[in-house]
């Protein structure tokens, strides 16, 4: 039987699980967490780009250390209460594993899937190969879409990042699904961040996040709100 460019990929993204888990000692293993929460956007808006409107985003991880092995949704509102029938809206389902080492490289794979077909389908799917780096207040990061069919193919994303205290600032690039012109790299993340506690009791709170956004390219501009729980 054929094996298809999506299971060579699932199969690397297994393989770089498995090498990175295998780096983990007892005493991590002893450190183990899983841990789950949902996230509530006023736009969910990726590298410059909006999806959807409000939108639901779930996650489930486990953690131990530096390894980080997850799952990540976001669910459009919009759709859900549309008078479409079957109207769903925006999907997105991503899987991850990642493994940041002590002096601030990360190095990880995700695979983006979009449900309306098969997941066991190329289509659909984009896989990514993600590497950050953390340096103090400055923060850099390059991705690089290397199988699947839910890009251009060779997609590529740099972000430079500048935490400023109270805020973070953002600047960020690519070509492919980023850009309009996907032959041609463009400046599509400019903006800044933000977050704060909103005390409800004594004993609890909810982390409040916003941002500003603006997209050169496209020449959108954004303000995104969110709440995690």
């Amino acid at each position: 039987m054929k094996i298809t460019k999506l299971l060579k990929s699932l199969l690397l993204t297994v393989i770089v699980t498995v090498i990175v888990a295998s780096t983990i000692n007892l005493k991590t293993a002893q450190a183990q967490e899983i841990s789950p929460g949902v996230d509530f956007v006023s736009t969910y808006v990726w590298r410059g780009v909006a999806y959807s409107g409000p939108s639901i985003q779930p996650y489930v991880e486990f953690s131990a250390e530096g390894f980080a092995l997850g799952a990540w949704g976001s669910q459009g509102i919009d759709g859900i209460i549309s008078d479409e029938v079957n109207s769903v809206g925006f999907q997105e389902m991503d899987l991850y594993a990642s493994y940041t080492f002590d002096f601030g490289l990360s190095l990880g794979v995700t695979d983006y899937y979009y449900p309306g077909g098969s997941f066991f389908e190329e289509s659909g799917h984009a896989f990514e190969f993600n590497a950050g780096l953390s340096l103090g207040d400055l923060s850099l990061s390059g991705n690089y879409i290397f199988a699947g069919d839910g890009s251009y193919g060779d997609d590529m994303y740099f972000e430079l990042g500048y935490s400023a205290g109270p805020a973070d600032l953002f600047i960020g690039g690519g070509d492919g699904w980023h850009s309009s012109d996907p032959d041609e790299f463009a400046i599509v993340n400019i903006g800044i961040g933000t977050s704060k506690e909103i005390q409800i009791t004594d004993s609890f709170s909810l982390p409040l996040s916003g941002a500003v956004i603006l997209n050169p390219d496209t020449e959108q501009f954004y303000i995104v709100a969110g709440i995690s729980l």
